[in-house]
């Protein structure tokens, strides 16, 4: 068990908690919510011990292991990826060490063996002899593949960074597991894979996330951060929005009808004050008056945006249509003679691990590059919009954001620009920034008014939902159920391709897997689940050679 006790943090003169008393019990995993800004990182740091509180303290069951998911990717860069994993038990990493040396000795004396055999005694204690293997497991879960798993956390690229230190987070059976956006980066096999790793963990899990379709799947409990406090509530994500939603409806029932008797005591008390023989009465209601309280409805941290993509033109019957398309990005074929047609009425997911490909795909389909072979065609009466996953050079200029948004719009003018970025939560002096100083979160949401401003009739769409909170997710969720146009996008969001695709696309080795079907549908396909199986052998049979 885990618990804070009186916590409180402040930065400045602003309280991000406040007097915080809260338990996490072994069994459950506990989602920590919240909008942006509220905290969920800045706790989860406290209870790690990686940050210390104002006031209060945090205490946890004398004996227990606890393992946090490292944000730093460059802290491990000289060590190996299996070594980094192990790391995830300290003790169990620094014995092996330990070993290594003593052994390595070429004066090894009785001293020495003594050490030795206290050191065989603990390492057969914490299973030592299954750590590589049990490591591998975690790797190859998590989409690792077994040529990386002895090369240099400095030789690997970002996405594969974050799966390793995922897999040393994990490693060794921890007693309390605290989780910062463990899906971020990971691709929707892997996410797959983690949600059936926690739903199996039988300890503790505190985990901040965005995902609505991991932390339903997962959490027992939701830890919801507003006000500056932490509301428990049982259950997964749908049910704390249904009882939060609940209990705000009964407060506002509450004091409707507590209004509705001020009222009347008013109204009593001003027709009988001067009448003698109701003057008790009018005391009493005076009285009554006094001890009503209404219930204090503070506003929510939370703020949803509206997102609405509106066509400036309805589609016609030709969308697109793709010939032959082949492409070799950095010596590797990551399309191979693929082909296929859009339809007017068509949502396509790009679903897969293979980022690259489907990355590739969408420059080339919004003419960013060009392919090697093969070719594409879109229809007369389309309009495209695109959202690249790598919006570095978009924002790199001196700008402010209404200045780099009026370029995109027909109408040049500031205040039909700025309606569209208060749609996304971009108030008054907020369009005056520069747009080479946002946040992640902040570009993303830019890029997204200019997808609405464009009136495109066709969005590309490479993982939109990167650096979005959960109410920013949620409004985009909606924005894409409703968009009447063309769809073909990528997103790590389950929740977001389940509701929005009708139909699923992946790149297997470079060639295209088409189905007409929903994402949840695809993955409950035992031929799917064969072709997966077949895929994993095939390359690590290749990487054997």
């Amino acid at each position: 068990m885990i618990s804070a006790n009186g916590i409180t943090f402040r930065v400045g003169k602003k309280a991000l908690f406040e007097d915080v008393n809260i338990q996490f019990t072994e069994g459950n995993c506990y989602g920590l919510i919240g909008a942006n800004g509220t905290g969920k990182s800045t706790f989860l740091k406290i209870l790690s011990g990686q940050l210390e509180s104002t006031n209060g303290s945090v205490t946890i069951t004398p004996g227990q292991r606890l393992s946090f998911l490292e944000q730093d990717h460059f802290k491990y860069d000289q060590y190996t990826v299996m070594d980094t994993v192990i790391m995830g038990n300290q003790r169990l990493y620094d014995i092996m060490k330990e070993k290594e040396a003593l052994y390595a000795k070429e004066d090894f004396s009785d001293e020495d063996g003594i050490r030795a055999a206290e050191l065989e005694t603990e390492f057969g204690n914490m299973n030592g002899w299954d750590a590589e293997s049990d490591a591998a497991n975690l790797l190859n879960g998590l989409g690792v593949e077994t040529d990386y798993h002895y090369s240099l956390m400095q030789d690997l690229n970002g996405a594969l960074k974050v799966k390793v230190l995922l897999a040393r987070a994990l490693f060794g059976n921890p007693d309390i597991l605290l989780l910062d956006e463990p899906t971020n980066h990971l691709d929707l096999d892997a996410i797959a894979w983690l949600e059936e790793f926690l739903i199996n963990f039988e300890n503790t899990v505190i985990v901040v996330s965005h995902d609505r379709y991991f932390l339903n799947k997962v959490c027992t409990m939701i830890a919801d951060i507003d006000y500056g406090k932490i509301q428990l509530y049982a259950g997964n994500y749908d049910f704390w929005y249904e009882s939060s939603q609940l209990m705000v409806r009964q407060m506002k029932e509450a004091n409707r009808k507590k209004e509705e008797k001020i009222k009347e005591l008013k109204e009593f008390i001003q027709r009988f004050a001067a009448n003698a023989s109701k003057s008790k009465q009018a005391t009493s209601r005076k009285r009554a008056l006094e001890k009503i309280q209404l219930d204090e409805m503070r506003p929510s941290s939370r703020k949803y945006p509206f997102i609405d993509f509106r066509p400036s033109r309805e589609i016609g019957n030709e969308v697109l249509t793709v010939k032959d398309l082949t492409k070799t990005v950095e010596g590797v074929k990551v399309l191979d003679h693929i082909s296929f047609t859009l339809n007017r009425t068509d949502k396509v997911a790009l679903v897969g691990p293979n980022e690259r490909a489907k990355t590739t795909l969408f420059r080339i389909l919004a003419g960013e590059i060009e392919p090697d072979e093969g070719s594409y065609k879109w229809g007369l009466t389309t309009t495209q919009s695109y959202f690249p996953k790598d919006n570095t050079k978009d924002f790199s200029g001196d700008e402010t954001i209404v200045e780099w948004l009026t370029k995109y719009s027909e109408i040049k003018d500031a205040t039909y620009v700025r309606g569209f970025l208060g749609r996304m939560l971009f108030a008054g002096d907020d369009g005056m920034k520069k747009v080479k100083v946002l946040s992640g979160g902040e570009k993303v949401r830019v890029m997204l008014s200019k997808l609405m401003i464009s009136g495109a009739n066709v969005l590309i769409l490479d993982e939109p939902t990167d650096h979005l909170d959960m109410e920013a997710i949620t409004a985009l969720n909606t924005g894409l159920v409703k968009f009447p146009g063309v769809l073909i996008f990528s997103s790590r969001d389950h929740e977001i391709v389940e509701t929005t695709a009708n139909r699923i696309m992946e790149i297997i080795n470079g060639k295209l897997v088409d189905k007409i079907t929903t994402y949840d549908a695809y993955l409950e396909s035992d031929a799917m689940a064969r072709k997966r199986f077949t895929y994993t052998v095939s390359e690590s049979d290749e990487s054997d050679d």
